[in-house]
Protein backbone atom coordinates (compact mmCIF):
# COMPACT_ATOMS: atom_id res chain seq x y z
CA UNK A 1 0.00 0.00 0.00
CA UNK A 2 1.04 3.60 -0.55
CA UNK A 3 1.64 5.86 2.43
CA UNK A 4 -1.67 7.65 1.73
CA UNK A 5 -3.53 4.30 1.77
CA UNK A 6 -1.84 3.23 4.99
CA UNK A 7 -2.71 6.61 6.49
CA UNK A 8 -6.37 6.20 5.61
CA UNK A 9 -6.53 2.89 7.48
CA UNK A 10 -5.19 4.18 10.79
CA UNK A 11 -5.21 8.01 11.04
CA UNK A 12 -7.96 10.48 12.04
CA UNK A 13 -6.90 13.92 10.76
CA UNK A 14 -7.78 17.29 12.36
CA UNK A 15 -10.63 19.46 11.06
CA UNK A 16 -11.42 16.77 8.48
CA UNK A 17 -14.61 14.93 7.55
CA UNK A 18 -12.90 11.61 6.97
CA UNK A 19 -15.76 10.07 4.95
CA UNK A 20 -15.24 12.20 1.85
CA UNK A 21 -11.71 13.49 2.47
CA UNK A 22 -9.30 13.41 -0.43
CA UNK A 23 -6.22 11.23 0.15
CA UNK A 24 -3.75 13.06 2.35
CA UNK A 25 -0.55 14.01 0.56
CA UNK A 26 2.50 12.18 1.95
CA UNK A 27 5.28 14.67 2.67
CA UNK A 28 8.73 13.13 2.96
CA UNK A 29 11.02 16.14 3.28
CA UNK A 30 11.09 19.83 4.12
CA UNK A 31 13.69 22.44 3.26
CA UNK A 32 13.32 26.16 3.82
CA UNK A 33 9.99 27.30 2.43
CA UNK A 34 9.47 24.03 0.52
CA UNK A 35 7.83 20.69 1.26
CA UNK A 36 8.35 17.66 -1.00
CA UNK A 37 5.92 14.77 -1.47
CA UNK A 38 6.78 11.14 -2.27
CA UNK A 39 6.58 11.78 -6.02
CA UNK A 40 9.13 14.58 -5.74
CA UNK A 41 6.59 17.37 -6.27
CA UNK A 42 7.60 20.58 -4.52
CA UNK A 43 5.15 22.80 -2.62
CA UNK A 44 5.65 26.34 -1.34
CA UNK A 45 4.43 26.33 2.27
CA UNK A 46 2.61 29.66 2.08
CA UNK A 47 0.94 29.16 5.48
CA UNK A 48 4.02 28.01 7.44
CA UNK A 49 2.31 24.70 8.27
CA UNK A 50 -0.37 26.30 10.46
CA UNK A 51 1.68 29.42 11.09
CA UNK A 52 4.52 27.78 13.02
CA UNK A 53 7.59 27.43 10.77
CA UNK A 54 8.71 31.04 10.89
CA UNK A 55 12.28 30.21 9.82
CA UNK A 56 11.43 27.50 7.29
CA UNK A 57 11.58 23.71 7.45
CA UNK A 58 14.55 21.69 8.72
CA UNK A 59 16.48 24.75 9.83
CA UNK A 60 20.06 23.54 10.41
CA UNK A 61 20.75 25.81 13.42
CA UNK A 62 17.64 24.62 15.26
CA UNK A 63 18.33 21.01 14.28
CA UNK A 64 21.88 21.18 15.65
CA UNK A 65 20.77 22.66 18.98
CA UNK A 66 18.01 20.06 19.35
CA UNK A 67 20.43 17.21 18.54
CA UNK A 68 22.93 18.46 21.11
CA UNK A 69 20.25 18.74 23.79
CA UNK A 70 18.99 15.22 23.08
CA UNK A 71 22.37 13.79 24.03
CA UNK A 72 22.55 15.89 27.21
CA UNK A 73 19.11 15.88 28.85
CA UNK A 74 15.93 14.87 27.04
CA UNK A 75 13.46 15.49 29.90
CA UNK A 76 13.08 15.95 33.64
CA UNK A 77 10.05 16.51 35.84
CA UNK A 78 9.65 20.28 36.27
CA UNK A 79 8.14 20.14 39.76
CA UNK A 80 11.03 20.26 42.22
CA UNK A 81 13.65 20.43 39.45
CA UNK A 82 14.86 22.92 36.84
CA UNK A 83 17.40 23.03 34.02
CA UNK A 84 19.50 25.47 32.03
CA UNK A 85 17.42 25.64 28.79
CA UNK A 86 14.22 26.54 30.68
CA UNK A 87 15.87 29.23 32.80
CA UNK A 88 17.78 30.67 29.87
CA UNK A 89 14.68 30.80 27.66
CA UNK A 90 12.73 32.69 30.33
CA UNK A 91 15.68 35.07 30.87
CA UNK A 92 15.89 35.86 27.16
CA UNK A 93 12.17 35.99 26.40
CA UNK A 94 10.82 38.16 29.23
CA UNK A 95 12.79 41.31 28.27
CA UNK A 96 11.47 41.08 24.70
CA UNK A 97 7.82 41.24 25.77
CA UNK A 98 6.12 44.63 26.02
CA UNK A 99 5.72 45.81 29.60
CA UNK A 100 7.11 44.30 32.76
CA UNK A 101 6.49 40.60 32.37
CA UNK A 102 8.22 38.81 35.24
CA UNK A 103 7.39 35.09 35.22
CA UNK A 104 7.14 32.31 32.63
CA UNK A 105 4.80 29.34 33.04
CA UNK A 106 5.51 26.51 30.58
CA UNK A 107 2.89 24.26 28.96
CA UNK A 108 2.40 22.32 25.72
CA UNK A 109 0.67 24.43 23.02
CA UNK A 110 -1.41 27.51 22.30
CA UNK A 111 -4.62 26.13 23.79
CA UNK A 112 -2.94 25.15 27.05
CA UNK A 113 -1.20 28.52 27.24
CA UNK A 114 -4.68 30.08 27.11
CA UNK A 115 -6.03 27.61 29.70
CA UNK A 116 -3.24 28.60 32.08
CA UNK A 117 -3.96 32.31 31.54
CA UNK A 118 -7.68 31.88 32.23
CA UNK A 119 -6.98 29.88 35.40
CA UNK A 120 -4.46 32.48 36.56
CA UNK A 121 -7.04 35.24 36.18
CA UNK A 122 -9.96 33.41 37.78
CA UNK A 123 -7.85 32.23 40.72
CA UNK A 124 -6.34 35.69 41.09
CA UNK A 125 -9.75 36.90 42.23
CA UNK A 126 -10.28 33.87 44.46
CA UNK A 127 -6.91 34.54 46.11
CA UNK A 128 -7.34 38.29 46.56
CA UNK A 129 -11.00 38.96 47.38
CA UNK A 130 -13.94 37.54 49.28
CA UNK A 131 -16.17 38.16 46.24
CA UNK A 132 -14.39 36.48 43.29
CA UNK A 133 -15.13 37.71 39.79
CA UNK A 134 -16.08 35.03 37.27
CA UNK A 135 -17.10 36.78 34.06
CA UNK A 136 -14.74 36.96 31.07
CA UNK A 137 -14.89 39.38 28.11
CA UNK A 138 -13.80 38.25 24.64
CA UNK A 139 -14.39 39.17 21.01
CA UNK A 140 -17.29 37.54 19.15
CA UNK A 141 -15.08 36.33 16.30
CA UNK A 142 -12.21 35.19 18.53
CA UNK A 143 -10.46 31.84 18.33
CA UNK A 144 -8.27 30.86 21.28
CA UNK A 145 -7.99 27.08 20.94
CA UNK A 146 -9.81 23.76 21.16
CA UNK A 147 -9.59 22.78 24.83
CA UNK A 148 -12.70 23.59 26.86
CA UNK A 149 -11.55 26.82 28.48
CA UNK A 150 -10.09 28.04 25.20
CA UNK A 151 -13.29 27.08 23.35
CA UNK A 152 -15.38 28.92 25.95
CA UNK A 153 -13.61 32.22 25.28
CA UNK A 154 -13.72 31.66 21.51
CA UNK A 155 -16.57 32.91 19.34
CA UNK A 156 -19.38 30.43 18.93
CA UNK A 157 -19.06 28.56 15.61
CA UNK A 158 -19.14 25.13 13.98
CA UNK A 159 -16.00 24.38 16.00
CA UNK A 160 -17.82 24.84 19.32
CA UNK A 161 -21.47 24.00 18.50
CA UNK A 162 -21.44 20.34 19.67
CA UNK A 163 -20.19 21.46 23.10
CA UNK A 164 -22.25 24.64 23.50
CA UNK A 165 -24.10 23.53 26.64
CA UNK A 166 -20.82 22.67 28.39
CA UNK A 167 -18.98 25.95 27.75
CA UNK A 168 -18.98 28.60 30.47
CA UNK A 169 -20.69 31.93 29.85
CA UNK A 170 -18.61 34.69 28.31
CA UNK A 171 -19.51 38.29 27.58
CA UNK A 172 -18.73 38.63 23.87
CA UNK A 173 -18.17 42.06 22.32
CA UNK A 174 -17.68 43.36 18.78
CA UNK A 175 -14.28 44.31 17.43
CA UNK A 176 -13.68 47.96 18.36
CA UNK A 177 -13.84 50.77 15.85
CA UNK A 178 -14.52 54.49 15.74
CA UNK A 179 -18.27 53.98 15.71
CA UNK A 180 -18.67 51.56 18.63
CA UNK A 181 -15.72 52.21 20.96
CA UNK A 182 -17.69 54.34 23.43
CA UNK A 183 -20.47 51.77 23.58
CA UNK A 184 -17.97 48.98 24.26
CA UNK A 185 -16.29 50.99 27.00
CA UNK A 186 -19.68 51.67 28.58
CA UNK A 187 -20.43 47.95 28.57
CA UNK A 188 -17.16 47.20 30.36
CA UNK A 189 -17.91 49.94 32.89
CA UNK A 190 -21.36 48.46 33.51
CA UNK A 191 -20.03 44.92 34.03
CA UNK A 192 -16.84 45.93 35.82
CA UNK A 193 -17.62 44.44 39.25
CA UNK A 194 -18.23 41.01 37.69
CA UNK A 195 -15.41 40.79 35.14
CA UNK A 196 -12.26 38.84 35.97
CA UNK A 197 -10.43 39.38 32.69
CA UNK A 198 -10.51 40.43 29.06
CA UNK A 199 -8.80 38.12 26.54
CA UNK A 200 -7.97 39.25 23.02
CA UNK A 201 -5.90 38.54 19.93
CA UNK A 202 -4.09 41.85 19.43
CA UNK A 203 -4.98 43.55 16.13
CA UNK A 204 -5.37 40.31 14.12
CA UNK A 205 -7.92 37.57 14.79
CA UNK A 206 -6.47 34.43 13.18
CA UNK A 207 -8.79 31.47 12.67
CA UNK A 208 -11.83 33.74 13.05
CA UNK A 209 -11.11 35.06 9.57
CA UNK A 210 -7.85 37.02 9.77
CA UNK A 211 -9.92 40.01 10.90
CA UNK A 212 -8.00 43.18 11.74
CA UNK A 213 -8.63 46.21 13.91
CA UNK A 214 -6.68 49.25 15.09
CA UNK A 215 -4.37 49.39 18.09
CA UNK A 216 -5.77 52.71 19.32
CA UNK A 217 -9.16 51.13 20.04
CA UNK A 218 -7.65 48.13 21.81
CA UNK A 219 -5.68 50.60 23.92
CA UNK A 220 -8.92 52.23 25.01
CA UNK A 221 -10.48 48.89 25.95
CA UNK A 222 -7.42 47.89 27.99
CA UNK A 223 -7.34 51.29 29.70
CA UNK A 224 -11.01 50.88 30.65
CA UNK A 225 -10.30 47.43 32.04
CA UNK A 226 -7.31 48.67 34.02
CA UNK A 227 -9.43 51.42 35.57
CA UNK A 228 -11.58 48.70 37.15
CA UNK A 229 -8.79 46.26 37.97
CA UNK A 230 -9.91 43.87 35.21
CA UNK A 231 -6.99 41.68 34.15
CA UNK A 232 -5.98 41.55 30.47
CA UNK A 233 -4.69 38.59 28.45
CA UNK A 234 -2.93 39.07 25.11
CA UNK A 235 -3.19 35.91 23.01
CA UNK A 236 -0.11 36.29 20.80
CA UNK A 237 -0.03 32.61 19.85
CA UNK A 238 -0.34 33.54 16.15
CA UNK A 239 0.87 37.16 16.09
CA UNK A 240 4.00 36.66 18.20
CA UNK A 241 7.59 36.36 17.01
CA UNK A 242 7.49 38.83 14.14
CA UNK A 243 4.28 38.06 12.27
CA UNK A 244 2.91 41.61 12.33
CA UNK A 245 6.27 43.21 11.56
CA UNK A 246 7.21 43.64 15.23
CA UNK A 247 8.50 40.96 17.58
CA UNK A 248 5.11 41.10 19.29
CA UNK A 249 1.92 42.74 18.11
CA UNK A 250 1.35 44.42 21.49
CA UNK A 251 4.40 46.61 20.85
CA UNK A 252 1.97 48.80 18.91
CA UNK A 253 -0.01 49.50 22.09
CA UNK A 254 0.52 52.26 24.64
CA UNK A 255 -1.00 50.05 27.33
CA UNK A 256 0.47 46.76 28.54
CA UNK A 257 -1.43 43.50 29.15
CA UNK A 258 -1.02 41.56 32.39
CA UNK A 259 -0.56 38.20 30.68
CA UNK A 260 0.81 36.92 27.36
CA UNK A 261 0.04 33.57 25.70
CA UNK A 262 2.68 32.31 23.26
CA UNK A 263 3.19 29.24 21.07
CA UNK A 264 3.39 28.51 17.29
CA UNK A 265 6.55 30.35 16.17
CA UNK A 266 8.07 29.95 19.64
CA UNK A 267 10.09 26.85 18.65
CA UNK A 268 10.39 27.82 14.99
CA UNK A 269 7.81 25.11 14.28
CA UNK A 270 10.14 22.33 15.43
CA UNK A 271 7.98 20.90 18.22
CA UNK A 272 5.07 21.91 20.45
CA UNK A 273 5.40 24.30 23.36
CA UNK A 274 3.19 26.83 25.09
CA UNK A 275 4.19 29.72 27.33
CA UNK A 276 2.07 31.93 29.57
CA UNK A 277 3.85 34.94 31.04
CA UNK A 278 2.56 37.27 33.72
CA UNK A 279 3.49 40.45 35.54
CA UNK A 280 4.32 40.84 39.23
CA UNK A 281 0.74 41.71 40.16
CA UNK A 282 -0.52 38.32 39.00
CA UNK A 283 2.33 36.32 40.50
CA UNK A 284 2.10 38.07 43.87
CA UNK A 285 -1.52 36.94 44.22
CA UNK A 286 -0.26 33.33 44.36
CA UNK A 287 2.80 34.03 46.59
CA UNK A 288 1.51 32.94 49.98
CA UNK A 289 1.95 30.78 53.06
CA UNK A 290 -1.51 29.45 52.25
CA UNK A 291 -1.06 26.32 50.13
CA UNK A 292 -4.61 26.72 48.78
CA UNK A 293 -3.39 29.81 46.88
CA UNK A 294 -1.06 27.66 44.75
CA UNK A 295 -1.68 27.46 41.00
CA UNK A 296 -2.34 23.73 40.76
CA UNK A 297 -1.64 23.29 37.08
CA UNK A 298 1.02 21.38 35.17
CA UNK A 299 1.82 19.06 32.26
CA UNK A 300 4.02 15.98 31.98
CA UNK A 301 6.21 17.72 29.41
CA UNK A 302 6.28 21.13 31.10
CA UNK A 303 9.49 22.97 30.09
CA UNK A 304 10.81 19.98 28.13
CA UNK A 305 14.56 20.69 27.71
CA UNK A 306 14.64 19.70 24.02
CA UNK A 307 11.73 22.01 23.23
CA UNK A 308 13.39 24.80 25.21
CA UNK A 309 16.57 24.25 23.19
CA UNK A 310 14.57 24.57 19.96
CA UNK A 311 13.00 27.79 21.26
CA UNK A 312 16.38 29.25 22.18
CA UNK A 313 17.70 28.41 18.71
CA UNK A 314 14.63 30.00 17.11
CA UNK A 315 15.23 33.15 19.18
CA UNK A 316 18.84 33.22 17.94
CA UNK A 317 17.55 33.39 14.38
CA UNK A 318 14.70 35.79 15.12
CA UNK A 319 17.02 38.32 16.77
CA UNK A 320 19.57 38.13 13.96
CA UNK A 321 19.46 41.45 12.01
CA UNK A 322 19.11 39.47 8.77
CA UNK A 323 15.76 38.09 9.94
CA UNK A 324 14.42 41.58 10.60
CA UNK A 325 15.54 42.57 7.09
CA UNK A 326 13.68 39.56 5.70
CA UNK A 327 10.54 40.49 7.63
CA UNK A 328 10.71 44.06 6.33
CA UNK A 329 11.28 42.76 2.78
CA UNK A 330 8.20 40.52 2.94
CA UNK A 331 6.12 43.35 4.43
CA UNK A 332 7.13 45.68 1.58
CA UNK A 333 6.40 43.03 -1.09
CA UNK A 334 2.95 42.43 0.39
CA UNK A 335 2.22 46.16 0.49
CA UNK A 336 3.04 46.53 -3.20
CA UNK A 337 0.92 43.53 -4.20
CA UNK A 338 -1.99 44.62 -1.99
CA UNK A 339 -2.12 47.97 -3.82
CA UNK A 340 -2.13 46.09 -7.13
CA UNK A 341 -5.21 43.98 -6.35
CA UNK A 342 -7.21 46.34 -4.13
CA UNK A 343 -10.50 47.20 -5.74
CA UNK A 344 -10.65 43.98 -7.79
CA UNK A 345 -14.34 43.18 -8.39
CA UNK A 346 -13.96 39.63 -7.06
CA UNK A 347 -12.40 40.76 -3.80
CA UNK A 348 -14.50 42.07 -0.94
CA UNK A 349 -11.44 43.20 0.99
CA UNK A 350 -7.64 43.14 0.97
CA UNK A 351 -5.93 43.70 4.33
CA UNK A 352 -2.45 43.40 5.73
CA UNK A 353 -0.70 43.30 9.08
CA UNK A 354 3.06 43.00 8.67
CA UNK A 355 3.88 39.67 6.99
CA UNK A 356 0.20 38.63 6.97
CA UNK A 357 -1.59 39.39 3.70
CA UNK A 358 -5.31 38.58 3.52
CA UNK A 359 -7.69 38.49 0.56
CA UNK A 360 -11.43 38.08 1.14
CA UNK A 361 -13.33 36.77 -1.87
CA UNK A 362 -16.68 38.34 -2.72
CA UNK A 363 -19.23 35.53 -2.38
CA UNK A 364 -22.46 37.28 -1.51
CA UNK A 365 -23.98 35.59 1.53
CA UNK A 366 -22.00 32.32 1.54
CA UNK A 367 -18.95 33.23 3.61
CA UNK A 368 -18.93 30.21 5.92
CA UNK A 369 -15.94 28.03 6.70
CA UNK A 370 -17.69 25.26 4.73
CA UNK A 371 -18.16 27.44 1.67
CA UNK A 372 -17.76 25.55 -1.60
CA UNK A 373 -15.30 28.23 -2.69
CA UNK A 374 -12.97 27.13 0.08
CA UNK A 375 -12.22 23.73 -1.49
CA UNK A 376 -12.05 25.28 -4.96
CA UNK A 377 -9.37 27.73 -3.86
CA UNK A 378 -7.48 25.10 -1.88
CA UNK A 379 -7.27 22.74 -4.85
CA UNK A 380 -6.45 25.54 -7.29
CA UNK A 381 -3.32 26.58 -5.41
CA UNK A 382 -2.33 23.03 -4.49
CA UNK A 383 -2.31 22.10 -8.18
CA UNK A 384 0.19 24.92 -8.68
CA UNK A 385 2.44 23.72 -5.88
CA UNK A 386 1.28 26.28 -3.29
CA UNK A 387 -0.09 25.26 0.09
CA UNK A 388 -2.90 27.61 1.11
CA UNK A 389 -5.55 26.76 3.68
CA UNK A 390 -8.49 29.13 3.06
CA UNK A 391 -10.78 30.14 5.90
CA UNK A 392 -14.02 29.85 3.95
CA UNK A 393 -13.85 32.65 1.37
CA UNK A 394 -10.64 34.06 2.83
CA UNK A 395 -7.14 33.22 1.61
CA UNK A 396 -3.98 34.52 3.18
CA UNK A 397 -0.21 34.40 2.87
CA UNK A 398 1.60 33.70 6.12
CA UNK A 399 4.87 32.25 4.87
CA UNK A 400 8.23 31.61 6.56
CA UNK A 401 10.39 34.74 6.69
CA UNK A 402 12.99 33.06 4.47
CA UNK A 403 10.65 33.01 1.46
CA UNK A 404 12.34 34.50 -1.61
CA UNK A 405 11.03 37.37 -3.73
CA UNK A 406 10.73 34.91 -6.63
CA UNK A 407 8.49 32.58 -4.64
CA UNK A 408 6.38 35.49 -3.45
CA UNK A 409 5.99 36.69 -7.04
CA UNK A 410 4.95 33.17 -8.06
CA UNK A 411 2.26 33.13 -5.34
CA UNK A 412 1.08 36.61 -6.31
CA UNK A 413 0.78 35.57 -9.96
CA UNK A 414 -1.20 32.48 -8.95
CA UNK A 415 -3.59 34.71 -7.02
CA UNK A 416 -4.05 36.95 -10.08
CA UNK A 417 -4.79 33.86 -12.18
CA UNK A 418 -7.24 32.58 -9.58
CA UNK A 419 -9.08 35.89 -9.69
CA UNK A 420 -9.43 35.45 -13.44
CA UNK A 421 -10.28 31.73 -13.39
CA UNK A 422 -12.56 31.24 -10.38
Amino acid sequence: MSLAERDKKVIWHPYTQMKDAAPHIPIIRGEGVYLFDETGKRYIDAVSSWWVTIHGHSNPHIAAKVAAQLTTLEHVIFAGFTHEPAVQLAERLLPLLPGKQEKVFYSDNGSTAVEVAIKMCLQYWVNTTKQPRTKIIAFKEAYHGDTFGAMSVSGRSIFTDPFASLLFDVEFIDLPNEQNIEQLKSKINYLSNEVACFIFEPMVLGAGGMLMYEAQYLDQLIETCQKHGILTIADEVMTGFGRTGKYFSCEALNTRPDIFCLSKGLTGGTMPMGITTCNKKIFDAFWSDDKLKTLYHGHSFTANPVTCAASLASLDILLNPETLKNIQRVVAKHETFALRIKGHPKLKDVRQAGTILVMEWETGTDTSYLSGLRNQLYDYFLDRGIIMRPLGNIIYILAPYVISNEDLDYIYQAIIEALNDI
